[in-house]
């Protein structure tokens, strides 16, 4: 047996928390990950003749056998049964291009959102001890929407410091919609998890009427636009444009698996929790600060995707256990890898369709938001019916 991770730590397992079983769990979450990682380079919409093996040695500069690859097409572009060494060196550009330049990218862009989301969506559900919680329960996907609509409608297409005037506008409406959610519920000398709630809901409600507002007095195109956004995206950048999210996820990740054991002592209530040394008032606004400005950085980025947050951290549960100290960290790379996986299908399920339709359909690719759904609901529902029995 290991040693407890803590003295006064909560267990909220059925089993004890040691140290080993600690590091166990976690390692295998972080494997899973780094496979899927592995193999991104080799899955896309693109139907180029390499796998991930070859764009793992395309970008490691690992030479290729010309002999290999005197079958595969689009390689021996003169068609005499030899690869040139012209030939070969296009082939080790497409594969480095497209393996990295854009696949990795995308997936590497999927991994930021979906620990993100999913983290959020956790300690969401922790902290207002409501099991339907999620990262946008406060409002911010509907402020960041409404934000990105009005934007749209009024053509604020400017880019500076590459950051366009969209995603500014998206970010601003998220945080301004959980900035006036608090002073809603400013009411009491603490905030209650049910003045929280009910503010979000209600600004939600508000910000919905005005998006269809701005659809309605929209043009047919500009419309197209609007919904297109509000599904979500994950289209293909480059890797530093993916890396502009840090800023501000990376601090929303620390602070909130940081404050795992303090979350273990706020499920027992805010007196038991205050009498152990737990700052109620401060845990409750760090947690949502951070949980804000990183999904408002999503949502400004990426747009609105749904079940992340509500989906994978009741998965985690059932698998890990309730214990914040696992669930939290297990909760970001579980949310990684489903939506890594989740943007595989959305490039795949074109090319799947287009190949039984037999039209060529390039590299169109679902909504990543619509994809989240058609998976989340189907496992949020067999998740309940798990739990019940």
């Amino acid at each position: 047996m290991g040693r407890s991770l803590g003295d006064g730590a909560v267990t909220m397992s059925r089993t004890p928390l040691t140290l080993r079983r600690y590091i166990l769990r976690l390692t295998a979450c972080a494997a899973g990950l780094a496979l899927l990682l592995v193999i991104s380079p080799g899955i896309g919409t693109e139907s180029a003749s390499f796998g991930w093996w070859d764009a793992w040695r395309a970008q490691l500069g690992v030479r290729i056998d010309p002999d290999e690859l005197s079958d595969r097409p689009f390689v021996d572009m003169d068609e005499d049964g030899t690869v040139s060494d012209e030939e070969l060196s296009g082939f080790v550009e497409m594969a480095r291009h497209i393996g990295f330049g854009q696949r990795f990218a995308r997936s590497l862009l999927a991994l930021q959102v979906g620990i993100t989301l999913a983290l959020c969506g956790a300690t969401f559900q922790v902290l207002f001890r409501n099991p339907l919680a999620t990262p946008y329960t406060l409002g911010i996907a509907s402020g960041g929407s409404l934000g990105a609509l009005i934007a749209i409608r009024l053509g604020w297409g400017i880019t500076v410091l590459g950051l366009s005037g969209l995603s500014v506008s998206a970010f601003a409406g998220g945080v301004a919609v959980v900035g006036i959610v608090f002073l809603l519920s400013r009411g009491s000398r603490r905030l209650t998890s049910n003045e929280l709630l009910l503010a979000g809901v209600t600004m939600g409600l508000f910000c919905s009427a005005m998006m269809m507002l701005v659809t309605a007095v929209s043009n047919e195109r500009t419309t197209f636009t609007m919904v297109r956004w509000m599904m979500g995206s994950l289209d293909p950048i480059t890797t530093i444009q993916g890396m502009t999210l840090l800023p501000l996820i990376v601090p929303a990740w620390l602070v909130l698996i940081g404050s795992a054991r303090a979350l273990n002592q706020y499920r027992l209530g805010d007196e038991l929790a205050a009498a152990r040394g737990v700052n109620v008032g401060w845990l409750q606004g760090a947690c949502v600060l951070v949980c804000t400005l990183a999904t408002a950085g999503v949502v400004a980025r990426c747009g609105p995707i749904g079940f992340v947050g509500l989906v994978v951290p009741h998965m985690v549960v059932l698998v890990m256990g309730s214990d914040c100290r696992v669930l939290l960290p297990a909760s970001a790379m579980a949310g990684g890898a489903f939506l890594i996986v989740c943007d595989w299908a959305s490039q795949l399920t074109m090319r799947l369709a287009g190949w039984t339709s037999g039209r060529q359909l390039g590299s169109a690719t679902l909504p990543i938001g619509v994809v989240t759904a058609v998976v989340g609901v189907p496992v949020f529902l067999a998740l309940l019916k798990m739990r019940r029995r």
